[in-house]
Protein backbone atom coordinates (compact mmCIF):
# COMPACT_ATOMS: atom_id res chain seq x y z
CA UNK A 1 0.00 0.00 0.00
CA UNK A 2 1.46 3.39 -0.97
CA UNK A 3 2.11 5.84 1.84
CA UNK A 4 0.13 9.08 1.89
CA UNK A 5 1.97 12.23 0.87
CA UNK A 6 0.09 14.37 3.38
CA UNK A 7 1.95 14.28 6.69
CA UNK A 8 -1.04 13.90 8.96
CA UNK A 9 -2.60 11.16 6.85
CA UNK A 10 0.72 9.31 6.77
CA UNK A 11 1.08 9.21 10.54
CA UNK A 12 -1.09 6.15 11.14
CA UNK A 13 0.56 4.25 8.27
CA UNK A 14 4.07 4.88 9.54
CA UNK A 15 3.06 4.15 13.12
CA UNK A 16 1.70 0.77 12.03
CA UNK A 17 4.88 -0.04 10.10
CA UNK A 18 7.02 0.97 13.07
CA UNK A 19 4.93 -1.15 15.44
CA UNK A 20 5.43 -4.20 13.20
CA UNK A 21 9.18 -3.58 13.12
CA UNK A 22 9.32 -3.29 16.91
CA UNK A 23 7.26 -6.45 17.41
CA UNK A 24 9.42 -8.54 15.08
CA UNK A 25 11.69 -11.13 16.74
CA UNK A 26 15.36 -10.33 17.22
CA UNK A 27 17.05 -6.95 17.51
CA UNK A 28 17.06 -5.81 13.86
CA UNK A 29 17.12 -2.02 13.64
CA UNK A 30 16.93 -1.35 9.91
CA UNK A 31 13.16 -1.97 9.50
CA UNK A 32 12.35 0.48 12.31
CA UNK A 33 14.91 3.03 11.11
CA UNK A 34 13.57 2.94 7.56
CA UNK A 35 10.01 3.25 8.85
CA UNK A 36 11.04 6.42 10.70
CA UNK A 37 12.57 7.74 7.48
CA UNK A 38 9.07 7.91 5.99
CA UNK A 39 8.55 11.07 8.03
CA UNK A 40 10.50 12.81 5.24
CA UNK A 41 10.47 10.20 2.47
CA UNK A 42 6.94 8.82 2.00
CA UNK A 43 7.81 7.09 -1.29
CA UNK A 44 10.92 5.41 0.09
CA UNK A 45 11.58 1.92 -1.28
CA UNK A 46 13.23 0.13 1.64
CA UNK A 47 14.25 -3.01 -0.28
CA UNK A 48 17.42 -1.58 -1.91
CA UNK A 49 18.70 -0.46 1.50
CA UNK A 50 18.24 -3.90 2.99
CA UNK A 51 20.19 -5.22 0.00
CA UNK A 52 23.00 -2.71 0.59
CA UNK A 53 23.26 -3.79 4.22
CA UNK A 54 23.22 -7.47 3.21
CA UNK A 55 25.96 -6.93 0.63
CA UNK A 56 28.17 -5.02 3.03
CA UNK A 57 27.58 -7.61 5.72
CA UNK A 58 28.71 -10.39 3.39
CA UNK A 59 31.77 -8.44 2.34
CA UNK A 60 32.69 -7.63 5.93
CA UNK A 61 32.32 -11.29 6.89
CA UNK A 62 34.59 -12.26 4.00
CA UNK A 63 37.21 -9.77 5.19
CA UNK A 64 37.11 -11.18 8.70
CA UNK A 65 37.49 -14.74 7.41
CA UNK A 66 40.24 -13.78 4.99
CA UNK A 67 42.24 -12.03 7.70
CA UNK A 68 41.63 -14.84 10.14
CA UNK A 69 41.09 -12.10 12.71
CA UNK A 70 40.96 -13.26 16.31
CA UNK A 71 38.16 -11.72 18.33
CA UNK A 72 40.02 -8.65 19.53
CA UNK A 73 41.33 -7.89 16.03
CA UNK A 74 37.90 -8.25 14.44
CA UNK A 75 37.04 -4.65 15.39
CA UNK A 76 40.14 -3.33 13.63
CA UNK A 77 39.43 -5.32 10.46
CA UNK A 78 35.76 -4.35 10.49
CA UNK A 79 36.58 -0.67 11.06
CA UNK A 80 39.00 -0.64 8.16
CA UNK A 81 36.27 -2.02 5.92
CA UNK A 82 33.49 0.29 7.14
CA UNK A 83 35.37 3.57 7.54
CA UNK A 84 38.45 3.34 5.30
CA UNK A 85 36.99 1.39 2.38
CA UNK A 86 33.29 2.23 2.52
CA UNK A 87 33.96 5.82 3.57
CA UNK A 88 31.53 6.25 6.47
CA UNK A 89 32.35 9.26 8.64
CA UNK A 90 30.76 11.53 11.21
CA UNK A 91 29.25 14.69 9.76
CA UNK A 92 31.07 17.32 11.83
CA UNK A 93 30.43 20.21 9.43
CA UNK A 94 26.64 19.83 9.29
CA UNK A 95 25.83 17.90 12.45
CA UNK A 96 22.31 19.37 12.67
CA UNK A 97 21.34 18.35 9.13
CA UNK A 98 18.18 16.21 9.50
CA UNK A 99 19.47 13.85 6.82
CA UNK A 100 22.06 12.63 9.32
CA UNK A 101 19.26 10.93 11.25
CA UNK A 102 17.68 8.94 8.41
CA UNK A 103 19.15 5.53 7.59
CA UNK A 104 18.55 5.81 3.84
CA UNK A 105 20.43 9.11 3.70
CA UNK A 106 23.26 7.82 5.89
CA UNK A 107 23.73 4.85 3.57
CA UNK A 108 23.54 7.06 0.47
CA UNK A 109 25.80 9.85 1.73
CA UNK A 110 28.08 7.77 4.00
CA UNK A 111 27.79 10.29 6.85
CA UNK A 112 25.70 10.78 9.95
CA UNK A 113 25.60 11.40 13.69
CA UNK A 114 26.79 8.92 16.36
CA UNK A 115 23.44 7.15 16.65
CA UNK A 116 22.74 6.73 12.94
CA UNK A 117 26.30 5.57 12.26
CA UNK A 118 25.92 3.13 15.16
CA UNK A 119 22.81 1.69 13.52
CA UNK A 120 24.79 1.11 10.32
CA UNK A 121 27.63 -0.42 12.32
CA UNK A 122 25.30 -2.73 14.26
CA UNK A 123 23.37 -3.89 11.20
CA UNK A 124 26.47 -4.68 9.14
CA UNK A 125 28.35 -6.23 12.06
CA UNK A 126 25.43 -8.53 12.81
CA UNK A 127 25.37 -9.69 9.20
CA UNK A 128 29.13 -10.23 9.37
CA UNK A 129 28.77 -12.52 12.38
CA UNK A 130 30.10 -10.09 15.01
CA UNK A 131 28.36 -9.54 18.35
CA UNK A 132 28.24 -5.79 18.85
CA UNK A 133 25.87 -3.95 21.21
CA UNK A 134 24.74 -0.36 21.32
CA UNK A 135 25.49 1.75 24.38
CA UNK A 136 22.93 4.43 25.27
CA UNK A 137 25.64 6.73 26.63
CA UNK A 138 24.50 10.24 27.63
CA UNK A 139 24.98 12.76 24.84
CA UNK A 140 26.96 10.50 22.49
CA UNK A 141 25.87 7.03 21.43
CA UNK A 142 28.58 4.35 21.65
CA UNK A 143 29.10 0.66 20.85
CA UNK A 144 30.63 -2.22 22.76
CA UNK A 145 32.23 -5.56 21.91
CA UNK A 146 33.25 -8.20 24.41
CA UNK A 147 36.71 -9.65 24.49
CA UNK A 148 39.21 -6.80 24.46
CA UNK A 149 41.45 -5.18 27.01
CA UNK A 150 39.84 -1.76 26.75
CA UNK A 151 37.57 -0.87 29.70
CA UNK A 152 38.03 -4.23 31.39
CA UNK A 153 36.66 -7.02 29.23
CA UNK A 154 34.97 -4.64 26.80
CA UNK A 155 36.01 -2.75 23.70
CA UNK A 156 34.11 0.55 23.69
CA UNK A 157 33.76 2.01 20.21
CA UNK A 158 32.93 5.54 19.06
CA UNK A 159 31.01 5.12 15.77
CA UNK A 160 31.24 8.84 14.99
CA UNK A 161 35.06 9.03 15.05
CA UNK A 162 36.03 6.20 12.75
CA UNK A 163 35.34 3.43 15.22
CA UNK A 164 37.93 4.73 17.70
CA UNK A 165 38.35 2.55 20.78
CA UNK A 166 37.75 4.38 24.06
CA UNK A 167 39.24 3.70 27.48
CA UNK A 168 37.25 4.24 30.65
CA UNK A 169 39.12 7.53 31.08
CA UNK A 170 37.92 8.54 27.60
CA UNK A 171 34.35 7.66 28.56
CA UNK A 172 34.57 9.73 31.72
CA UNK A 173 35.81 12.72 29.71
CA UNK A 174 33.06 12.23 27.13
CA UNK A 175 30.48 12.24 29.91
CA UNK A 176 31.96 15.42 31.35
CA UNK A 177 31.81 17.13 27.95
CA UNK A 178 28.16 16.29 27.38
CA UNK A 179 26.68 16.36 30.88
CA UNK A 180 28.99 18.64 32.85
CA UNK A 181 31.76 18.59 35.41
CA UNK A 182 29.49 17.25 38.14
CA UNK A 183 28.47 14.16 36.15
CA UNK A 184 29.15 10.92 38.00
CA UNK A 185 30.50 8.11 35.84
CA UNK A 186 29.12 4.64 36.49
CA UNK A 187 29.90 1.50 34.53
CA UNK A 188 26.17 0.87 34.18
CA UNK A 189 26.31 3.68 31.59
CA UNK A 190 28.11 1.14 29.37
CA UNK A 191 25.37 -1.49 29.59
CA UNK A 192 23.95 -2.72 26.26
CA UNK A 193 21.00 -0.86 24.80
CA UNK A 194 17.94 -2.70 23.55
CA UNK A 195 16.24 -2.06 20.23
CA UNK A 196 13.57 -0.15 22.15
CA UNK A 197 16.20 2.12 23.75
CA UNK A 198 17.81 2.84 20.39
CA UNK A 199 14.58 3.56 18.51
CA UNK A 200 13.30 5.84 21.27
CA UNK A 201 16.58 7.74 21.20
CA UNK A 202 16.37 8.09 17.42
CA UNK A 203 12.88 9.56 17.74
CA UNK A 204 13.74 11.89 20.62
CA UNK A 205 16.75 13.21 18.67
CA UNK A 206 14.50 13.94 15.69
CA UNK A 207 11.83 15.59 17.81
CA UNK A 208 14.36 17.94 19.38
CA UNK A 209 15.81 18.76 15.99
CA UNK A 210 12.41 19.53 14.47
CA UNK A 211 11.45 21.69 17.45
CA UNK A 212 14.64 23.72 17.07
CA UNK A 213 13.84 24.11 13.37
CA UNK A 214 10.25 25.06 14.29
CA UNK A 215 9.08 22.23 12.05
CA UNK A 216 6.14 21.56 14.35
CA UNK A 217 4.11 19.25 12.04
CA UNK A 218 7.07 16.88 11.78
CA UNK A 219 7.72 17.14 15.52
CA UNK A 220 4.11 16.17 16.23
CA UNK A 221 4.48 13.25 13.81
CA UNK A 222 7.45 12.06 15.86
CA UNK A 223 5.52 12.30 19.14
CA UNK A 224 2.89 10.04 17.60
CA UNK A 225 5.63 7.53 16.78
CA UNK A 226 7.07 7.81 20.29
CA UNK A 227 3.66 7.04 21.76
CA UNK A 228 3.39 4.08 19.39
CA UNK A 229 6.71 2.70 20.63
CA UNK A 230 5.97 3.51 24.29
CA UNK A 231 2.31 4.26 25.09
CA UNK A 232 3.28 4.89 28.74
CA UNK A 233 5.49 7.88 27.78
CA UNK A 234 3.17 10.45 29.32
CA UNK A 235 5.59 13.30 28.63
CA UNK A 236 5.06 12.68 24.91
CA UNK A 237 1.33 13.11 25.41
CA UNK A 238 2.06 16.52 26.91
CA UNK A 239 4.48 17.44 24.12
CA UNK A 240 2.02 16.36 21.43
CA UNK A 241 -0.55 18.64 23.04
CA UNK A 242 1.86 21.57 23.12
CA UNK A 243 2.81 20.99 19.49
CA UNK A 244 -0.87 20.87 18.51
CA UNK A 245 -1.26 24.19 20.35
CA UNK A 246 1.58 25.67 18.26
CA UNK A 247 -0.25 24.44 15.15
CA UNK A 248 -3.57 25.98 16.24
CA UNK A 249 -5.13 22.52 16.45
CA UNK A 250 -6.87 23.51 19.65
CA UNK A 251 -9.20 20.52 19.97
CA UNK A 252 -6.35 18.00 19.84
CA UNK A 253 -4.21 20.18 22.09
CA UNK A 254 -6.94 20.32 24.72
CA UNK A 255 -7.53 16.57 24.58
CA UNK A 256 -3.86 15.70 25.06
CA UNK A 257 -3.10 18.29 27.74
CA UNK A 258 -6.20 17.44 29.78
CA UNK A 259 -5.27 13.77 29.63
CA UNK A 260 -1.71 14.59 30.64
CA UNK A 261 -2.85 16.59 33.68
CA UNK A 262 -5.20 13.79 34.64
CA UNK A 263 -2.42 11.19 34.54
CA UNK A 264 0.48 13.21 35.95
CA UNK A 265 -0.12 15.85 38.63
CA UNK A 266 3.43 17.15 38.16
CA UNK A 267 5.71 16.90 35.19
CA UNK A 268 9.03 15.05 35.40
CA UNK A 269 10.64 16.00 32.08
CA UNK A 270 11.07 19.35 30.27
CA UNK A 271 8.19 20.07 27.87
CA UNK A 272 8.78 20.49 24.18
CA UNK A 273 8.84 24.28 24.55
CA UNK A 274 12.02 23.92 26.59
CA UNK A 275 13.79 21.02 24.89
CA UNK A 276 17.53 21.63 24.65
CA UNK A 277 20.10 20.58 22.11
CA UNK A 278 20.16 16.96 23.23
CA UNK A 279 23.76 17.17 24.36
CA UNK A 280 22.79 16.38 27.93
CA UNK A 281 20.33 13.99 29.46
CA UNK A 282 20.41 15.83 32.77
CA UNK A 283 17.67 18.47 32.87
CA UNK A 284 18.77 20.24 36.08
CA UNK A 285 15.08 20.94 36.76
CA UNK A 286 14.13 21.90 40.32
CA UNK A 287 10.89 21.14 42.11
CA UNK A 288 9.90 24.81 41.76
CA UNK A 289 10.51 24.56 38.01
CA UNK A 290 8.28 21.48 37.87
CA UNK A 291 5.43 23.24 39.63
CA UNK A 292 5.83 26.34 37.48
CA UNK A 293 5.67 24.36 34.26
CA UNK A 294 2.74 22.33 35.55
CA UNK A 295 0.93 25.59 36.25
CA UNK A 296 1.77 26.84 32.75
CA UNK A 297 0.24 23.74 31.20
CA UNK A 298 -2.86 24.24 33.34
CA UNK A 299 -3.08 27.81 32.03
CA UNK A 300 -2.84 26.45 28.48
CA UNK A 301 -5.74 24.12 29.24
CA UNK A 302 -7.92 26.92 30.61
CA UNK A 303 -7.23 29.08 27.55
CA UNK A 304 -7.91 26.15 25.24
CA UNK A 305 -11.23 25.43 26.90
CA UNK A 306 -12.31 29.00 26.21
CA UNK A 307 -11.16 28.81 22.59
CA UNK A 308 -12.84 25.48 21.94
CA UNK A 309 -16.05 26.64 23.64
CA UNK A 310 -16.04 29.68 21.37
CA UNK A 311 -16.00 27.43 18.30
CA UNK A 312 -19.15 25.56 19.39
Amino acid sequence: MPFALHLQARTAQVAAELARAMDAPGQDLAPAALAIARVEYPSLDAAPYFSVLDDMGREARARLVRHGAPHRDAVRVFNEYLYDEQGFAGNRERYEDPRNSFLNEVLDRRTGIPLSLAVVYLEIARRAGMHVDGVNFPGHFLLRVHGGATSGDLVIIDPFHGGAQLSEVDCRELLRQHVGDDAAFDRTLLEPATRHHIVVRMLVNLKRLYVRMQSFPQARFITDLLLTVDPSAISELRDRGLLAYHLNDFGCALRDLEEYLRLVPKRSEPPVDQLGDGSSEESGVTEDDEQRDHNQIWEHVKNLRKRVAGFN
